[in-house]
């Protein structure tokens, strides 16, 4: 299955911002939230922040807007 480019619209720290991904699927909102943190925290010095690999969809969402992530949209 060739890869399909979606966009994620979303809000950091209450600024629009918009981030391309290409993937074989449509992100679920936890992945579509994860690619977000990695995209703005993964480089932390503290690694902290990130959510545990086996945090669930929700606790992945709460992490995201914990840190100022919020109202992902996904075209």
């Amino acid at each position: 299955m060739p890869q399909q480019t979606f966009t994620l619209h979303y809000r950091f720290h209450n600024e629009s911002r918009h981030h391309e991904l290409e993937l074989d699927q449509r992100p679920d909102p936890g992945e579509a939230a994860m690619h977000l943190l990695v995209l703005h925290f993964a480089d932390a010095e503290n690694s902290l922040v990130m959510p545990p690999a086996d945090a669930t969809e929700e606790e992945v969402i709460q992490q995201a807007e914990l840190l100022g992530i919020s109202d992902i949209r996904l075209s």
